[in-house]
């Protein structure tokens, strides 16, 4: 049996507030080339999805941005359905993550 695939990273930005911190990774994913991104700022999340092998069964890209002390967390979860593959994906998602502390 084929299973999916789920790519996860984290990290803790000490003097990034959690708002600046997900208006950065926002614009980290469009630049990945992401379409159809939805941020709910309220919740601290951003989720998209991507189809790019033409099978009609979709990435999702999952960003999470919450308070930890006086900085932020950002926890990204990248989702991939069953046979496919994603070379470099860990590059790409840690590139995400790291943009909010630019």
């Amino acid at each position: 049996m084929v299973t999916g695939m789920t790519h996860k990273t984290w990290m803790i930005f000490p003097s990034v507030n959690p708002g600046a911190a997900l208006d950065k990774v926002s614009r980290a994913v469009l630049a990945e080339g992401f379409v159809g991104v939805n941020v709910d700022k309220k919740l601290g999340t951003l989720t998209t999805q991507q189809e790019t092998t033409g099978s009609g069964r979709p990435q999702t890209l999952q960003v999470v941005v919450r308070k930890d002390g006086k900085g932020s967390r950002v926890d990204a979860t990248f989702i991939l359905p069953p046979g496919q593959l994603a070379p470099g994906v860990g590059d790409n998602l840690c590139r995400v993550v790291n943009a909010a502390g630019q």
